[in-house]
């Protein structure tokens, strides 16, 4: 019998890299408890770099979207001048990975207004990691759904929180202090 991973951490890294091979933004997980032994490979800043500086050589022109790259599988997704990758070991479910992986860069979509590019993300890095934080747990797919991502995310729309003042809220609040301090100044 083949030695089969029947854990749930599946996903090893979630990377994000720009059209000239920069990283933008980089996730390993590799938990103390995990079933599979302590982290090996990818553990220092030096082979992070190395390894996706490989990888961007590798996936940098668009047109695939799954290759087993240095002992990875690596499911990418490229999107206007960013590449999103999800690295996972050799022998997990490409499907499933690529679904999570969909799911995340569709929940962005809808959350960045389809304006998935790197100063999007850079100035929202706020709902990017909560995006992430949805979709995986610390390696384990969480959800696969990607209206359900985007609606635990999302902000509340600044319109329906907005208080109007007017002239008249003004002079309502002025009119109910003024009230107020004469029924008090009467009891002295």
């Amino acid at each position: 019998m083949s030695n089969m991973n029947l854990s749930l951490y599946s996903v090893n890294a979630f990377i994000i890299m720009d059209t000239e091979g920069h990283r933008v933004l980089a996730k390993y997980y590799r938990p103390k408890g995990h079933p599979q032994g302590e982290p090996k490979g990818l553990l220092t800043l030096k082979e992070q770099k190395a390894f996706e500086k490989g990888l961007w050589q590798k996936t940098k022109k668009p047109g695939g979207d799954i290759i087993l790259f240095d002992g990875h599988l690596a499911v990418y997704r490229h999107s206007l001048d960013l590449i999103l990758y999800f690295i996972a070991g050799p022998s997990e479910n490409e499907l499933m990975i690529s679904s999570a992986l969909s799911a995340l860069t569709d929940a962005l979509q809808m959350l960045l207004r389809n304006q998935l590019e790197k100063r999007g993300v850079l100035e929202n890095l706020d709902l990017v990691l909560l995006c992430l934080d949805e979709t995986l747990d610390d390696g384990i797919i969480m959800d696969t759904d990607s209206t359900a991502i985007a609606s635990r995310v999302s902000r509340p729309r600044a319109d329906t929180t907005e208080i109007v003042i007017n002239e008249q809220t003004v002079m309502t609040a002025f009119n109910t202090v003024r009230e107020k301090l004469g029924q008090r100044l009467s009891q002295l």
